[in-house]
């Protein structure tokens, strides 16, 4: 339940045969918490090696998610460039929708290979744990956990903010592993205001609600004929608010609007049908939009996954799937 229908969809049709899912009873938190707690099993991971198996992940968990996210701040500074809409070398701003702190973290990256960045804009739906973390150095994942029009945002504990803090804390092991400890055993954890003087150097944050997200929706349709999802919604509300007059601001768009076209259309002001794929045919009738191929087959696609495990279950089921192949 945490993700909009076309996203499970997505998942559940999967063809490959060499291809398995599950859906996790739970939050995101609780599914990438229990991978994690695979990942470190040290006894299972020397069981798979001997049978030449080591497990990964898509998501950033892994670091080959965030090399191709760097490369595109890249692309986009030197668009903006040969468009003639900054000189080279000028600083710029990006605002980005954040759930697990991964794609900001890539253009943090990118500052530290050279690129210049004035500042970093992290923009959070009502989840917005990495806010009040901007403002005050205080992470609390101890809070009400919202399910909004933005699921991919719906994140509590965002993993790669562990990556930065070793980068901002010069490398201390054991003042981040501390820190991990205190977030695991009391669901938050204070960084001193001289670490946060450094972070805050390199960004700002704010956050947006659903209705705020759709007022966007409706914004940029309207205004600027740009149709968007509730993610980039939230970027676009969070960047009229945080970015500064003298630079530019790229908002990063991470998601297609016709994944969510019932919440957009609702944002639109339009009726809301309660079928999935015939929304996605009254937001293009409406538009005169075109949604991408591969969401459109969906519709005729068969089911081939339907199990849902507990998140402790995670390792099990793996390790069943990989027994069997």
């Amino acid at each position: 339940g945490g993700t909009s229908e076309i996203q499970r969809l997505q998942m559940t049709t999967q063809h490959g045969n060499n291809v398995s899912v599950f859906a996790v009873n739970g939050n995101f938190d609780n599914a990438q918490t229990g991978v994690k707690k695979v990942f470190a099993n040290q006894e299972l991971q020397e069981q798979l090696k001997k049978q030449k198996i080591a497990l990964s992940s898509a998501n950033s968990i892994n670091w080959g998610r965030l090399v191709p996210q760097i490369v595109y701040y890249f692309y986009a500074y030197l668009q903006l460039t040969e468009q003639k809409v900054i000189p080279m070398g000028q600083e710029v701003e990006f605002c980005v929708p954040t759930g697990n702190f991964g794609d900001i973290l890539a253009g943090w990256y990118a500052k530290q290979m050279g690129m210049p960045v004035k500042k970093l804009i992290c923009a959070s739906n009502q989840n917005n744990v990495l806010t009040e973390f901007f403002e005050t150095g205080r992470y609390n994942a101890n809070r009400t956990f919202f399910k909004t029009t933005s699921p991919s945002m719906d994140i509590l504990v965002s993993s790669n903010l562990e990556r930065l803090l070793y980068h901002i804390s010069a490398g201390d092991t054991d003042l981040v592993k501390d820190l991990m400890n205190r977030l695991a055993q009391n669901g938050e954890y204070q960084i001193s205001q001289t670490l946060l003087e450094k972070i805050q150097r390199d960004f700002s944050a704010e956050f947006a609600d659903d209705s705020q997200a759709a007022q966007e929706i409706w914004n940029q349709w309207n205004k600027n004929h740009y149709l968007c999802d509730p993610h980039t919604a939230v970027a676009f509300w969070v960047a009229d608010k945080k970015s500064t007059a003298e630079s530019c601001c790229v908002v990063l768009s991470t998601a297609n609007p016709y994944k969510f076209a019932m919440p957009v259309l609702q944002a639109l002001g339009q009726p809301v049908p309660t079928e999935e794929f015939e929304a996605i045919r009254l937001l293009q009738n409406v538009t005169k939009t075109k949604p991408p191929k591969q969401l459109q087959e969906l519709e005729n696609l068969p089911e081939r996954f339907c199990v849902v495990i507990e998140p402790e279950e995670i390792e099990k089921a793996a390790v069943n799937k990989i027994a069997a192949q």
